[in-house]
């Protein structure tokens, strides 16, 4: 099984981690996903089904904060991972950032796990 990290990026308040598990991509933000760091997430997310990963795992347990621009990367990266016959699966939500999920009805649109183990689970190792 391989979780490593093997690239991460930083930009001020986040850092994203990036690693691969089978047929996912293992996206790790840590910090405060807003309109000035969206793009740092973006990017992997985009890179991972391009790569032909439709399968993305956002694991949001260092994730701080997050507004609506981050909200909406996230979103766009569903459509994107759908329309290639996968989704994107949010991991360990703090309370801060599940409740923007919450408020906007969007936790309804994604699939969530408590743990990065679970979030793996009976997923193929392509």
């Amino acid at each position: 099984m391989d979780r490593g990290m093997p690239g991460s990026t930083s930009r001020g308040r986040l850092t994203v981690g990036v690693g691969h598990q089978g047929v996912s991509v293992v996206v790790t933000p840590a910090g405060e996903l807003d309109h000035h760091t969206a793009d740092i997430l973006r990017e992997p997310l985009e890179q991972g089904i391009e790569d032909g990963y439709n399968r993305l795992v956002v694991d949001c347990s260092q994730l701080e904060f997050c507004d609506s621009t981050g909200l909406n990367v996230l979103l766009g990266a569903r459509l994107k991972a759908e329309a290639a016959g996968g989704g994107v699966h949010l991991v360990g939500m703090l309370p801060v950032v599940a409740r923007v999920f919450e408020i906007t009805g969007a936790e309804a649109v994604f699939t969530v796990h408590n743990d990065l183990d679970s979030a793996l689970a009976n997923v193929p190792d392509a």
